[in-house]
């Protein structure tokens, strides 16, 4: 059995960040990416660890690095474990298939949301102002209704960390008109590409979140991409507009949760050993549906 990672303070680096699910350690003229196995929901971080989970997100985001490449290039230098600093020759069963080494990029202040199914805070929106990101929508929609197009509806952080659903004039006010259009086009390219891969796997992409950064001027992607935790995907044989989507997501444990007489503020319930159980499950479909590959994590394919 796979062993399971919360913190990683055996790491003989500096942390540069800690987030919710990953830690980024600053290794000097490069950064070591590692996913725990630690999930959130709600933004609140549970204390039980998800089997598999941080070796299926770093899996994941190494191939759609590779797919992608040809739209937009991104800051994965390498997944290999064997090509990693000897400094960390030591911790390959805490590693191996779950870190990366990426480069470091001057981070663009916005997070890129692509929509080509009306779900979420969007669907929430909508119902509200016919409106998702001050983009007016068709009258008459269902929830997870496909849109006629993809749309963008960024958002940036908040004072208080959370992210803040801005309109698209809105960030080209903050971060000038021609960076705001690249991001604009460069997410919905990215989306289509990875839309038309998923629908080959019997998989729906209903929306996705990308970050970017800059390097020697250029816009590169950043963080993870197209994995479960920053993304819908639904059965694509299962798909009924209406109602809500079977779900390759957490949304199978934000379902349990919202049977919960919980508030979802700190701290988070106990979770079930089924729970953790099938949500581990989820994510392991997940990532052998999109990859095409048995998940295993003793020797993943090398990137």
């Amino acid at each position: 059995m796979a062993k399971l990672i919360n913190d990683t303070d055996f790491i003989p680096f500096p942390i540069f960040i800690k987030g919710k699910v990953r830690n980024v350690y600053d290794l000097g003229n490069m950064l070591l990416v590692v996913s725990s196995d630690r999930i959130s929901a709600f933004d609140v971080v549970f204390s039980e660890l998800i089997p598999n989970k941080g070796s299926v997100l770093n899996g994941i985001s190494a191939f759609w690095f590779d797919f992608t490449e040809d739209i937009a290039g991104n800051h994965m230098i390498t997944a290999d474990f064997t090509k990693f600093p000897a400094e960390l020759a030591n911790y390959e069963d805490e590693l191996e298939g779950r870190s990366m080494l990426v480069k470091k990029l001057q981070m663009v202040e916005a997070e890129c949301v692509i929509r080509g199914y009306l779900e979420g805070s969007g669907l929430k929106d909508y119902k509200k102002t016919g409106e998702v990101s001050g983009i007016k929508l068709p009258k008459g929609l269902k929830q997870a209704d496909k849109l006629s197009e993809p749309i963008f509806t960024p958002s940036t952080k908040a004072k208080s960390g959370h992210d803040e659903a801005v309109s698209f004039c809105e960030l080209k006010n903050k971060i000038g008109a021609e960076l705001a259009n690249k991001l604009r086009d460069t997410s919905i390219s990215l989306y289509n590409k990875a839309s038309v891969h998923a629908e080959s796997k019997g998989l729906i992409l209903a929306d996705t979140k990308l970050e970017f950064g800059i390097e020697n001027g250029e816009l590169v992607v950043a963080d993870e991409m197209f994995t479960p935790d920053s993304s819908r995907f639904w059965q694509k044989n299962e798909y009924e507009p209406g109602r809500a989507q079977k779900s390759f997501d957490k949304q199978y444990l934000r379902e349990y949760l919202e049977t919960l007489d919980w508030d979802k503020t700190p701290p988070a319930p106990a979770l079930p050993d089924e729970i953790i159980k099938k949500t581990g499950e989820k994510y392991i479909e997940a990532f052998e549906r999109i990859t095409g590959r048995k998940f295993g994590h003793a020797k993943p394919d090398r990137s």
